[in-house]
């Protein structure tokens, strides 16, 4: 019998738990470098697996077991051989660990993503940290319906359907101690959150 090919394993999204204590710390003036980092980076590793996954299903997947690059037609049946390892999987398998997974959106969720990525390992300080998640979460990409729409990239991040992600980013906790500038970035949030309702009640 022939032997089940090793698959990728996605980062999951983000459980929102971890955000709401990280934001109801911080309206307190608090910032807790452990759960900063513990967010920060699993974030990262979620933008990562988004960027992987997307480049997949354009014909350039990556190895799982050894990470170089395979290029292919998307046929179903099409068998993805590794030039450098010899392992093997048939797209369709290999396709099915990404469906239903949020791991799909355009080029600006990309360019994000890609940016959060690379920013994110450089930061030193806890405020920075902060603000480029921030950012991050509350970021926002056009995506085709009936007509041209705006979709929250939190729900590629936070665990949870597209109207609880919008409705717990729409509650995270803002105080006197919130780092600056974050309360700026959510004032701009709810605007475009807003929008998107109102666009997602006509389509």
């Amino acid at each position: 019998m022939r032997q089940k090919p090793i698959l990728p394993v996605w980062a999951p999204r983000l459980k929102p738990h971890l955000l709401r204590r990280l934001y109801e710390q911080d309206a307190q003036g608090i910032l807790d470098e452990d759960l900063l980092n513990e967010v920060g980076w699993a974030l990262r590793a979620r933008c990562l697996s988004f960027i992987e996954a997307l480049e997949s299903v354009h014909g350039r997947t990556h190895c799982p077991v050894c990470g170089a690059l395979i290029q292919h037609d998307l046929r179903s049946m099409a068998l993805l051989h590794c030039p450098d390892c010899d392992w093997e999987c048939v797209w369709r398998d290999y396709a099915a660990t990404i469906s239903n997974q949020q791991l799909h959106g355009g080029p600006e969720v990309v360019a994000l993503f890609q940016d959060y990525a690379g920013s994110f390992p450089k930061a030193k300080e806890p405020a920075e940290k902060m603000l480029l998640i921030d950012r991050l979460i509350h970021g926002f990409h056009h995506y085709l319906t009936s007509k041209r729409t705006r979709r929250p990239v939190g729900v590629n991040l936070i665990d949870g359907s597209l109207i609880h992600v919008i409705e717990f980013l729409d509650q995270l906790t803002y105080g006197p101690g919130s780092t600056p500038g974050l309360e700026e970035t959510h004032a701009s949030w709810r605007v475009n959150a807003l929008r998107t309702g109102s666009q997602n009640s006509h389509t």
